[in-house]
């Protein structure tokens, strides 16, 4: 599975945005973003020049941010958009429905990964089991009703229990049941566009018209 392997916090401060990349330091004090001098956000050096960003760079930084949000590779991600736009209702919305149902970003929301990469991981290595059968591709798309559980071996893995322990602090998302005893998860809904608080930020009409040119 292609995938990048560079740094992180680069692609956070390319789009000059928390991308939660990382799991938990993004939300820590040791995020390079907290300090605008390095990553470009407000609060920078006044006498930085800056230029007026064009159609064309607005457009293509909004498809960047939620391709990056979501650790996928341009040609996948592609693919996706592809998918929504043969399906009925708006193509923006149909595709964050589609990034929703993704096995990895499943195993994220429910709190087995600290991050998105970090799940797409454990569904390589075979810790996922879906409806009882295991799954070890991270773009493998859910139907509302699917089961996701864990291998016995990942239910003893200390750093599926830290990221669990994180459950009491942060919750699940409105479309998700956990079991946290059983580790089991349920994936109940296909949320909705404004359900999805981390993509408040970004405009996906914006994605549409850049794919549409």
């Amino acid at each position: 599975m292609a995938r990048y392997t560079g740094p992180k916090c680069r692609l956070c401060r390319a789009e000059r945005a928390k991308l939660f990349l990382k799991g938990q330091r993004c939300t820590s004090a040791h995020c390079p973003m907290n300090n605008p001098s390095e990553c470009g956000l407000p609060g920078r050096d006044p006498r930085a020049r800056s230029r007026k960003p064009t159609d064309y760079g607005m457009m293509l930084r909004e498809k960047q941010k939620m391709k990056r949000l979501y650790c996928m590779l341009e040609k996948q991600f592609y693919i996706t958009f592809q998918e929504a736009a043969r399906l009925p209702g708006k193509t923006g919305e149909s595709l964050i429905k589609l990034l929703e149902c993704r096995l990895d970003n499943i195993v994220f929301r429910m709190h087995y990964a600290s991050s998105r990469a970090q799940a797409a991981q454990l569904v390589n290595h075979g810790h996922i089991f879906v409806n009882g059968k295991r799954v070890d591709i991270p773009s493998c798309r859910l139907k509302v009703g699917d089961v996701v559980t864990l291998s016995p071996k990942a239910q003893k893995m200390a750093l599926i229990k830290d990221n669990l322990a994180e459950l009491s602090k942060n919750g699940t998302v409105p479309w998700i049941t956990l079991d946290v005893d059983a580790m089991k998860g349920t994936f109940n809904a296909i949320p909705q566009r404004s359900e999805v608080k981390e993509l408040e930020n970004i405009n996906e009409q914006l994605v549409v018209e850049l794919y549409s040119r």
